[in-house]
């Protein structure tokens, strides 16, 4: 009998081969007659169980297995920006070009353009000691972002040789370096990185930064910080893709890595063809000039599915190690999950709740794991933060399921999704009740000192009004609103300008899409300012209430979204305008 690698048996995605004792965990196979690829996930007597990335319909047992000797691994270098990748970093257009609308199966293609030619400018040279991490040089990868190329992380310490600036595709020699033992390597522009290893960083620190999203509902009551992480739970239809797309435009990170992982078609079929036409907002330049897509649809393979959120954070984390700040979207999660179920079943693993794999919890973990501030391997002292917000799609949106409670075990931001919001046409359908960040106390300081000295005061004081208006909100349901006191009614007024003039934001409104964080400080102050004021008239039971609730003031503070940030009098004019009212109401 032959001792060469053959198939021995499929199941759907996944192939167990035979004589594969030279294999290695991890490692990428070649699948059949077609050469499907494949990667090792498990070894056992001589026998691999491998998953396919690819359609393995009409292969079956005797077909060959060929070992590459290589791991999954992403080709990071210059081109990645503006491109759109499968699961395992195939270029979609490429493939498009190959193979037509269809894709050929066995096809491949590399991840960067080999034959393009880049502009390197050296900022090392001959003579210079370096170690991983450090810069050789920089590309002018687009418009928005220069490609810092830097010594591979395995070269622990050497001299460079050689160095020349010049025009160079990813495959050329830019440089030689000796290192301590004697060995040269010839560094090209390109570098390749294992999926499923986290990229080396110095080390961690503390994130007290927050990420501008634009989004008065997040930046305001519930922030996430550069280098944090997040969830998007939600059911069916309650706008998980819509706000993720979002944060994708508005939110001020300099990378963008967006994965849709295992989404419908059609919502990613709108990705696809919206995202290259809208302008960034922070440089009036194309959105695609900084952002990378990876796009794997439910009716692609389900093994892609699992290994694109690793494809994509690896990528994340490259541009991350140049010192970019980076935000990393996955949108859902729970497709990954389920990916990871369906091999595990295969598998014939103990299957643990729901059916999903006993060690979900450990994946989940390692993956939001990967985001964080970081000081950057080389001795330039970059800084540089990755963070990861990632949508989850519990069955009929209960959050109790092992997904969704894994996620919320390992992240500090949750953002909670209401279907009766969204229903109600408010966007984002964040519900103010159920949501949390515990970043809070991370970036008091930063707002402290670059907003105002009573920013926390306001915040808190509009959730307390927030919350209190759902418990008067059960009374009124019970008793009716006459049986409320003047207070309570100020505070349900004043709630319903918090929802409506506030957290209402029109998604379709440039102007009102994105609100920098100063005017969100303003509006709302100005909104809370009718109660703080209006305490003065709580004792004044005789008040006819509807004065009031019909004065004018309420439609100028339902504009107040319409004052630009700069025009600090025109909201301090109209805090006065309220303080006037509610002294004459006294």
């Amino acid at each position: 009998m032959s001792s060469n690698p053959v198939i021995i048996k499929v199941s759907g995605p996944l192939v167990v081969a035979d004589h594969m004792a030279e294999a290695k965990m991890y490692e990428v196979v070649r699948v059949g007659a077609e050469g499907l690829i494949g990667e090792v996930i498990r070894l056992e007597d001589g026998k691999a169980s491998i998953q396919v990335y690819e359609e393995t319909a009409g292969i079956g047992p005797g077909e060959p297995v060929n070992l590459t000797g290589r791991t999954l691994s992403v080709e990071l270098g210059p081109g990645l920006l503006e491109s759109i990748y499968d699961g395992i970093q195939r270029p979609l257009k490429v493939l498009e070009d190959k193979s037509g609308h269809y894709l050929a199966r066995g096809i491949d293609a590399d991840g960067l353009d080999q034959s393009k030619k880049w502009d390197f400018k050296a900022t090392a040279k001959a003579g210079d000691t370096v170690a991983g991490g450090d810069t050789l040089g920089t590309v002018q990868e687009t418009s928005l972002i220069e490609h810092r190329v830097m010594v591979p992380a395995d070269i622990t310490e050497g001299k460079i040789e050689s160095i020349t600036s010049g025009s160079y595709n990813v495959t050329e020699t830019i440089a030689k370096i000796k290192d301590q033992d004697g060995k040269v390597h010839e560094v090209m522009m390109r570098q390749f990185w294992s999926i499923r290893i986290p990229r080396t960083i110095k080390a961690k620190r503390v994130p007290d930064t927050p990420l501008k999203t634009g989004c008065r509902s997040i930046d305001m009551f519930f922030p996430l910080t550069k280098g944090g992480a997040a969830c998007i739970p939600g059911p069916f239809g309650s706008g998980k893709t819509v706000t993720q797309q979002t944060l994708a435009k508005y939110c001020d990170a300099e990378v963008i890595v967006y994965i849709g992982c295992g989404e419908r078609g059609n919502e990613m079929t709108e990705v696809l063809n919206e995202f290259p036409h809208l302008i960034d907002p922070n440089s009036g330049e194309p959105l695609m000039k900084r952002t990378i897509m990876i796009a794997n649809t439910s009716n692609m393979p389900v093994a892609a599915r699992e290994a694109s959120v690793y494809t994509g954070i690896t990528i994340a984390e490259y541009y991350r190690d140049m010192g970019y700040n980076v935000a990393l979207m996955a949108d859902s999660t729970s497709r990954w999950a389920e990916a990871m179920r369906e091999i595990s079943g295969r598998l014939e693993e103990m299957p643990g709740e729901e059916g999903y794999p006993a060690y979900l919890g450990s994946k989940t973990a390692e993956f939001y794991e990967r985001a964080g501030a970081v000081e950057c391997l080389g001795n330039e002292g970059r800084l540089g933060s990755l963070t990861v917000i990632g949508a989850v799609s519990p069955p009929g949106g209960d959050l109790s399921e092992p997904v969704s409670q894994n996620t919320l075990r390992v992240t500090k931001t949750y953002w909670g999704l209401d279907k009766k919001l969204s229903y109600q046409r408010h966007f984002p359908a964040i519900n103010w009740l159920k949501s949390y960040s515990l970043y809070t106390p991370n970036i008091e300081q930063f707002h402290l000192e670059n907003t105002a000295g009573d920013y926390w005061e306001v915040r808190s004081t509009a959730l307390n009004l927030l919350q209190e208006e759902a418990k008067l909100d059960e009374i009124v349901r019970l008793v009716g609103s006459d049986a409320l006191s003047v207070r309570e009614k100020l505070v349900l007024l004043v709630s319903k300008s918090i929802r409506e003039d506030y957290l209402y934001q029109d998604s379709f409104d440039t102007y009102d899409a994105f609100t920098v964080p100063v005017k969100q400080y303003q509006m709302l102050k100005t909104i809370v300012a009718l109660y703080t004021e209006g305490l003065n008239i709580v004792d004044n039971e005789d008040m006819d209430f509807t004065v009031l609730e019909t004065h004018e003031i309420l439609s100028k503070i339902a504009k107040v979204k319409l004052i630009d940030a700069e025009d600090t009098q025109d909201f301090e004019a109209l805090r006065g305008e309220i303080k006037d009212l509610m002294a004459s109401l006294a």
